[in-house]
């Protein structure tokens, strides 16, 4: 199976919420990988954490994580 990357998140709170947001919608994002320790996942790069998900799912998958990041901005009255 194929992965497409749908957006690059800086904030881990942020990409934590997003992964589960997908997973709540039926989507199936790649899982965190493995980092240098063992059991511990490496979620974060020097530039965030890719989101990605299959191919046939990625059209949806970022329109669903576009509207959810420009929610998250919107400040709260």
């Amino acid at each position: 199976m194929k992965f497409q990357a749908i957006a690059q998140i800086g904030d881990q709170a942020t990409a934590r919420v997003l992964l589960v947001a997908l997973r709540a919608h039926g989507f199936h994002p790649l899982e965190p990988r493995e980092g240098g320790l063992p059991g511990v996942p490496n979620l974060f790069g020097p530039e965030g954490f890719i989101l990605e998900v299959p191919e046939e799912e990625a059209e949806d998958a970022g329109v669903l994580v576009g509207d959810l990041l420009k929610d998250m901005e919107k400040p709260v009255p």
